[in-house]
């Protein structure tokens, strides 16, 4: 080996290495297989460090499983269609300032090469090549055979495919829905055509229409069950309002609204036409029908009221809602007479409507004063509002005033009220996102109602069963976001699946139309499989037909029948069809949690539409997003750390070391320059000490005598290689990191440090493995130096052997490591210069207390009481009477808080402690720099200052004698 680790260098060698031996390049055969996918990458920029985190959990799960045993298969490919590589291409060809610099500062695309890149097939080719070169960089085991993009003609014949299916099961329907809409280019956007407000979501409000003579002032709420506590409305005197006329379905109504509310009206399904303006003071003081229970109520000024959120008009709910209360009370002693308002506000009654265990009769005035909240500037009022909802939501029922709905849960009347609401003319519905949303060609964007527009039936009762089924049968990692699942598929709408433009498959039963890009990313991990034969060239483009791909992939039709039709042999039909046999279902999909409302629902929907239940996906795990040094990243704005950039700065092995210890799951993990640092170093230990070990020429086995330490360390290692195996199965890649390296690490040193190097061999063979998943081009380098032929990558992961844990050797470790740090921190606190240290082991009275607490606890939670009574009881203790209820007092709640596994491992293997302490003297020795006499506290020989009667099992007491001045 190099005398310094030099990462570049050997990850060069392994990466040319595992190219040409191709061992990731898997085949079918009799091992049992594991089938790992995660989402291909968008191709509208380099790899970053988010795809690094998703990108890395997947290899390290491959390469763990590969270790195991298992066949496995990593495939990748590269997501193309939609329209951002399309608006990418628009704003290279008009050189657009703040484009140009991101991508050649931040992606690294060379000066002279980005001005190029002016037509998405042009950024098409030149990312992918970037993206499959990256990736090799840093080591992944992917199966490169398999690559395709979603522009290629062959995977084009396979959307085809599925979308002429789908649409025979009756999934795909025509007809008018909300979609999220650019006005600029005339277009339905999906998460990758979002600039800002990716997570929004399209919400279905209730519009109340309040009426003042001709007019409506309509009012978006969530919670129409809520109309009937409504006190007034809130107009803001600074917003511009207009009047407009809305016809829909026949009926012709005059509404006022905001200028912004006016514009995003002309998207839905109403007509609506301008009319004139209305100044905002024209609609204060004025009163109005609440259309739900005919009470009077009367507008109020409120500058908090948004012109861009709903109707720009708010209606007023103070019995229920925070603000409103706070909004009404600061009005109460306010000068409202410009806007013709001169009556008392505090006259005007709050109206309860919901009975909540937790709260009265006026929730949200409750809560406001128990809160000691001062106005609606108080950040408290906020908190306030959110238990409110949440408790009313969850708890809350309606009362008798809303009629014929009393004793409705609230969580349950929202549809029922919303539909009543609009039979009779009440409200109607009207939908809005749920935050700003602004297209990638810097267009804010609208909730458009396309008429004529296809859509996924992902609405559909039967259809969202069977993707409970699958939930049912899955294992969702971590645990607690199957409900995450539940909840978005429960509220999943219909989802529009075609657009006018960008990159795509045109839908086969309407060319007019391209198939989104989320739309045509399902069920891709089925072509992985057919992608390797038209690798090979056993399959032409035409012979992908309809029955092909029903026989293959769903085992529907006849082999021969497939051969007659399309010209392929009928032997290469059977083996096509049992290749996908041998890899499906998915063992594994792992993913962002970005990708969970929308994507991986997809993923889920498509496959039950169109598979067999045995192909269904058998594992979804999610993980969270990277920040750099705390700022949220963004391909188009900065700031970036590209995938290339830090493998070429830092090293392959070191980056994902270093990604995947940081955040755990779906915690979100923040890139920090001190912490890869911290990381290099680190793995230049592991390097230095591998190099020690090899060069040393030491081969200790575990057939020769071992010591204590020794004896020690194996079971350590039992330890780490358990805790590593079990965090890998839950791809909870930060713990394994640190049972497989750091913890294991600082025990290595303890071990040298006590003098251990028979097992130094033993340790490395299995720590070099343990480290293989997450860094492999180092694990290799040392593993060939032990001159191992096969490389690491395809050896045996280390697996626990309970034979070899000795929970004696560590408690008796434990018992010295413990002894050496009290006596330092004596040493340290007092300044002294120790001459001489003396050590008590505990009287035989105390072990056989502790002994005694051990057997009691087995059949009854262990008290003070008793265990004092029992002792007392023994003729031999009695005349300890004085000093054992204090050493109970002690010992017992040390029981209670995890101690009684190490003082039952002392009790029952009947650990001597001065044999212990005399075998570790001349290491303590050699620590402290001066000599240490052990001595038994039933007779200790010389005790000073009497310090053995603090002497207690596991805890010896210390004497130390300090050196003369001379």
């Amino acid at each position: 080996m190099e005398q310094d680790y030099r990462p570049h260098e050997i990850e060069n060698k392994w990466q040319k290495k595992w190219n040409e031996s191709r061992i990731f390049q898997a085949e079918p055969d009799k091992r049992e297989k594991f089938f790992i996918t995660i989402p291909y990458p968008y191709l509208n920029g380099n790899l970053h460090a988010g795809h690094t985190r998703t990108f890395t959990i997947g290899d390290v799960v491959a390469r763990h499983k590969r270790m195991l045993g298992y066949n496995v298969l990593y495939p990748m490919g590269f997501h193309v269609t939609g329209t951002p590589i399309v608006g990418l291409a628009e704003l290279i060809a008009s050189q657009d300032p703040q484009t140009m610099d991101v991508y050649e500062r931040l992606h690294g695309i060379p000066g002279d090469i980005l001005p190029t890149l002016n037509t998405p097939e042009k950024i098409v080719d030149y990312f992918k090549v970037e993206a499959e070169k990256t990736m090799r960089m840093i080591g992944y085991s992917i199966d490169w055979r398999r690559k395709f993009t979603t522009t290629d003609p062959t995977y084009k014949k396979f959307i085809e495919w599925q979308y002429t299916r789908l649409e025979e099961k009756g999934l795909i329907v025509k007809g008018s829905h909300p979609v999220k809409w650019c006005p600029n280019d005339n277009n339905p956007v999906e998460d990758h055509d979002i600039l800002h407000g990716e997570e929004a979501t399209i919400v279905e409000y209730t519009l109340i229409k309040f009426r003042y003579r001709d007019l409506v002032l309509p009012c978006a709420t969530l919670r129409p069950e809520t109309t009937y506590g409504v006190t007034n409305l809130w107009v803001n005197p600074e917003v511009d309002y207009v009047k407009a006329r809305v016809e829909k379905d026949g009926n012709v109504e005059f509404w006022v609204v905001s200028r912004d509310a006016f514009r995003k009206l002309t998207f839905t399904d109403r007509t609506v036409e301008y009319v004139e303006d209305v100044p905002a003071k024209s609609i204060i003081g004025i009163k109005l029908t609440n259309p739900v229970t005919g009470d009077e109520v009367i507008s109020l000024p409120a500058s908090f009221v948004r012109p861009e959120n709903g109707s720009g008009i708010v209606m007023s709910v103070p019995a229920h809602a925070p603000f409103d209360y706070l909004a009404l009370r600061d009005l109460y002693d306010a000068d409202l007479s410009e806007y013709g308002i001169t009556e008392d506000l505090r006259k005007i009654e709050l109206i309860s409507l919901i009975q909540v265990p937790e709260f009265g009769e006026f929730p949200a005035k409750e809560i406001v004063e128990s809160m000691g909240i001062v106005n609606q500037e108080d950040p408290k009022a906020e908190e306030a509002t959110k238990i409110v909802y949440r408790r009313e939501f969850h708890g809350g029922v309606l009362k008798e005033l809303t009629g014929k709905y009393k004793g409705y849960p609230v969580s349950k009347i929202k549809d029922i009220l919303t539909r009543d609401f609009i039979a009779s003319n009440a409200g109607e519905t009207f939908y809005e996102f749920s935050e700003p949303v602004v297209c990638r060609c810097g267009t804010p964007c609208v909730v458009n109602m396309v008429k004529g527009q296809w859509f996924l039936n992902y609405s559909s009762p039967e259809w969202k069963a069977k993707v409970y089924k699958c939930l049912d049968q899955m294992r969702i990692i971590p645990t607690e976001y199957r409900v995450e699942f539940e909840n978005k598929v429960d509220w999943l709408k219909d989802k529009a699946c075609a657009r006018r433009k960008g990159l795509g498959t045109r839908l086969p039963f309407d060319k007019e139309w391209l198939i989104e890009s989320l739309g045509d990313s399902t069920i891709y991990m089925s072509y992985y499989i057919i992608a390797r034969f038209i690798e090979k060239g056993d399959l032409a483009l035409e012979q992908l037909t309809l029955s092909f791909f029903d026989y293959v992939l769903l085992g529907k039709g006849d082999s021969a029948a497939v051969s007659a039709e399309t010209g392929l042999k009928q032997e290469l039909v059977e083996e096509i069809r049992s290749h996908l046999n041998y890899w499906y279902p998915v063992d594994l999909r792992s993913s962002g949690k970005d990708l969970v409302p929308n994507h991986l629902l997809f993923f889920l929907f498509h496959h039950v539409a169109l598979f067999e239940e045995e192909k269904w996906p058998k594992v979804l795990a999610v993980n969270g997003f990277v920040s750099l040094e705390g700022q949220k990243m963004s391909k188009s704005k900065g700031p970036i750390l590209t995938m290339e950039s830090a493998v070429s700065n830092y090293g392959a092995d070191i980056t994902r070391m270093y990604i995947l210890s940081t955040a755990e799951q779906t915690q979100d993990a923040d890139w920090q320059k001190t912490g890869i640092d911290s990381a290099r170093r680190q793995v230049d230990r592991f390097y230095a000490f591998a190099k020690d070990v090899i060069e040393s020429g030491k081969r200790g086995t575990l057939s020769a005598e071992l010591k204590q330490i020794d004896r020690w360390m194996l079971s350590r290692m039992q330890n780490y290689i358990k805790e590593t195996n079990t965090a890998l199965d839950s791809i909870q890649t930060r713990e394994a990191i640190q049972n497989s390296f750091f913890l294991l690490i600082n025990d290595v040193r303890w071990y040298q440090r006590r003098g251990g190097e028979a097992l130094l061999y033993y340790v490395l063979d299995n720590w070099v493995r343990l480290m293989t998943p997450f860094t492999p081009h180092l694990c290799e380098e040392i593993w060939e130096a032990m001159e191992h032929e096969d490389p690491i990558s395809l050896a045996q992961y280390p697996l626990y052997n309970e034979d070899l844990i000795d929970d004696g050797a560590e408690l008796a470790e434990e018992a010295v490591k413990s002894t050496l740090n009290d006596i330092e921190e004596i040493i340290r606190v007092t300044k002294m210069t120790p001459q001489k240290v003396y050590l008590y082991t505990a009287p035989a009275w105390k072990a056989e207390a502790i002994k005694c607490a051990c057997e009691l606890q087995v059949e009854t939670p262990l008290e003070v009481g008793t265990l004092i009574k029992t002792l007392m009881a023994k003729p031999e203790l009695k005349r300890f009477g004085k000093e054992i209820p204090k050493f109970v007092q002690k010992i017992v709640p040390e029981f209670k808080s995890g101690g009684a596994e190490r003082y039952e491992t002392f009790a029952y293997l009947g650990l001597d402690e001065q044999d212990l302490l005399k075998e570790s003297a001349s290491f303590l020795e050699k620590e402290i720099g001066c000599p240490v006499e052990i001595q038994s506290a039933d007779s200790p020989e010389y005790d000073p200052q009497k310090k053995s009667r603090f002497a207690e099992p596991l805890r010896p007491a210390i004497y130390i004698e300090e050196k003369k001045e001379e």
